[in-house]
């Protein structure tokens, strides 16, 4: 995340808003571009503007189309059926006005795959795993991206704001979707056919804000905040880019000379506030909070240190942070996805016995601080360690507030109007979609939710019922050391669910994610099984696309006896002789972790606890131990047999 892109995208976003658009006597919207990718099979849709009343003349390659235009100048043709394949051009003319034609280049013919979502789907190749090596053998010529810019649009737009087709080289892939740049590569790969992915992401958005203002009315759970939005124009989201130039500002520049005062050993912070590190903001016991924290330490070196170069390693900070030593800067606005949080402090600094180190912290979106282990956060010579763990100072109120930023991109439909309907009726061979992690306070209702945004895609596209593919939420946040109700198990429950929609498909990753991130790095494995997943339903290959997934249970005695589909080579183990990430309860609803062994395609599930067992639960937990595989190597999908009221269900 880079402020000069925020304040550029803010900048933009006022300019816009204040702009006259202008027509050329042909226009074509921005999703038709030199070396875009068509979709092969279909009849292919192209549209735009004109003079109204007038004859546009289209021809791809050898095939030519005409259509008049309506009185308000927009027409739309539909080119015959191609195979894959190409290069072609397109040509758009008004008939006896061929010096005012629009010609496109480098057009080939393939699969094109809507990706769509949250940060985890717009996360860059270069910030996913193995990136220089990946980027450097990543040219693929016949894959080609549409990435379309942020905008927030109250009523549904005809154009997106930004965004043109780029070809898969080692210049352009650093920027593109790692999970479905993966995806893609698979697919192309195997199918030996162009494909073009538009990607439409924005991090931290909700399903609601992609959703269709006409779909969330139809509904009693999205209708009011829907409305809610009647309210509001475009001028409140001007309002909401400057206020966000601001917060950056704030954010990236320490306010009232901060950085030159507060990390100086002498600084008096007598009246600061005493907290034990680590501990993220949430644990800080002062509610929520949102702003920028500074926080001091004092620490008394081994006589060992003098003279020496140190190394300070400050663990896994959440947000974003800069770091001084005896009121020097050490580093600045770092954020948590960096590959490394450890610094060299030179010998210059250091100082016989007491030292003074400073963190200013962004505490932002509910996060902050320093993430445990204890034993993480240390300072060395690098023959003995002093730990930074324990008392720390921290004030809240050095620098200014941060302005309130409303983010509108969270807000229903609004993402749809601007980033998804400018791409209808744009012919597609399926979405693939990774979401769902800012929609975990209301996990339940997300298998309502996220239907109407599959339904409601697929009947504008009026393709029928394209394959929609998603990932399920990985493993993340700290391990629950008993069974206990969680909301990401929820949502991922709810995901599970959805794949009762026709011509859906899942990506199970409950065992590559990451306790202390909630961007895991393994991207290429989510791409892998997505195109899996697509090689299935999309492709119809007869390939193992999924881990095991429960079927029904019987009880028999003191055991439960678990029957599974997509087995695929048989039922085994990931790592150890032991199965784990099963737990069962009785009738008093009360779970305790299992003993589980596989016989032939089905899990016998029991305990020493539970005469009568009643329900059985599955890697059903934030960040579950699990461990339970198909010999295909996919991992068992998390469930549960009972339908309890849980920590979301209202």
């Amino acid at each position: 995340m880079k402020i000069n892109i925020r304040i550029a995208l803010a900048f933009f976003t006022i300019v816009h808003f204040f702009q006259t658009p202008g027509y050329a006597q042909i226009k074509l919207p921005k999703v038709f571009g030199d070396n875009m990718v068509l979709q092969r099979g279909i009849a292919i849709p192209v549209w735009g503007n004109a003079t109204p009343g007038s004859l546009v003349v289209a021809t791809l390659g050898k095939a030519t189309i005409k259509a008049k235009t309506d009185t308000g100048g927009k027409w739309i043709v539909h080119f015959p059926k191609f195979n894959a394949g190409g290069p072609y051009d397109l040509k758009i003319s008004e008939s006896g006005k061929p010096e005012f034609a629009i010609t496109l280049k480098g057009i080939l013919i393939g699969d094109v795959w809507l990706a769509s979502g949250q940060s985890n789907m717009e996360w860059q190749v270069q910030q996913a795993k193995d990136a220089p090596n990946e980027i450097a053998k990543g040219n693929f010529p016949q894959i080609r991206f549409l990435q379309v810019e942020h905008d927030i649009k109250f009523t549904p737009r005809s154009d997106f704001l930004a965004g043109k087709w780029k070809l898969c080289d080692t210049s352009n892939i650093k920027q593109f979707s790692a999970v479905a740049y993966y995806f893609a590569r698979k697919i192309h790969q195997e199918q030996n056919v162009p494909i073009g992915i538009i990607q439409s992401t924005w991090g931290g958005t909700p399903v609601q804000a992609w959703t269709s203002r006409e779909m969330q009315l139809s509904s009693s759970i999205t209708r009011a905040k829907t409305l809610a939005n009647d309210t509001l124009t475009q001028n409140n989201i001007v309002k909401d880019s400057l206020a966000m130039i601001r917060f950056w500002d704030v954010v990236y520049h320490p306010q009232n000379n901060s950085d030159k005062t507060v990390p100086l050993p002498e600084y008096d912070d007598s009246g600061w506030t005493a907290v034990e590190m680590p501990r993220l903001i949430k644990d800080f016991g002062i509610g929520k909070y949102e702003g920028m924290m500074w926080l001091r330490k004092k620490i008394v070196l081994p006589p060992s240190f003098a003279g020496k170069t140190l190394v300070l390693n400050i663990g896994h900070p959440e947000v974003n942070y800069s770091l001084y030593f005896n009121g020097a800067e050490i580093c600045k606005t770092i954020w948590n996805s960096n590959s490394k949080h450890s610094y060299t402090i030179p010998v210059s600094l250091v100082k016989n016995g007491e030292n003074t180190i400073a963190i200013r912290m962004a505490m932002l979106w509910g996060g902050g601080g320093l993430n445990s282990p204890a034993e993480n956060i240390y300072i060395t010579d690098g023959d003995t360690k002093v730990s930074l763990a324990g008392k720390w100072l921290y004030n809240k109120n050095i620098e200014p507030a941060l302005p309130q930023i409303h983010n509108y991109q969270n807000y229903s439909a609004t993402l749809f109007n601007a980033m998804i309907n400018p791409l209808i009726p744009f012919g597609v061979k399926g979405f693939i979609w990774y979401q769902g992690e800012a929609n975990d306070s209301e996990a339940y209702r997300y298998r309502e939710v996220f239907p109407m945004l599959i339904n409601d895609w697929r009947q504008r596209w009026h393709q029928g019922n394209l394959p929609f593919l998603y990932v399920q939420l990985a493993n993340f946040k700290k391990l629950q050391p008993e069974p206990s109700e969680s909301e990401w198990a929820e949502l991922r429950e709810s995901q599970s669910l959805t794949l009762s929609q026709p011509n859906t498909g899942m990506a199970c990753i409950i065992d590559i994610g990451e306790a202390n991130s909630i961007h895991p790095l393994n991207k290429q494995e989510v791409g892998r099984r997505m195109a899996l997943v697509a090689e299935k339903k999309a492709y119809q290959k007869n390939v193992v696309a999924s881990g095991p997934i429960y079927k029904k249970y019987v009880v028999k005695g003191n055991n439960i006896i678990i029957s599974f589909t997509d087995t695929g080579s048989g039922l085994a183990i990931s790592d150890t002789a032991r199965l784990k990430g099963f737990a069962i309860a009785g009738k008093d609803k009360r779970f305790y972790w299992a003993s589980a062994r596989i016989e032939g395609n089905e899990v016998i599930v029991s305990s020493d606890k539970i005469d009568v067992p009643v329900a059985v639960r599955y890697a059903w937990a934030d960040n579950p131990v699990c461990n339970l595989i198909n010999k295909d190597g996919l991992p068992a999908v998390p469930f549960r047999t009972d339908d309890w009221k849980g920590i979301t269900q209202k």
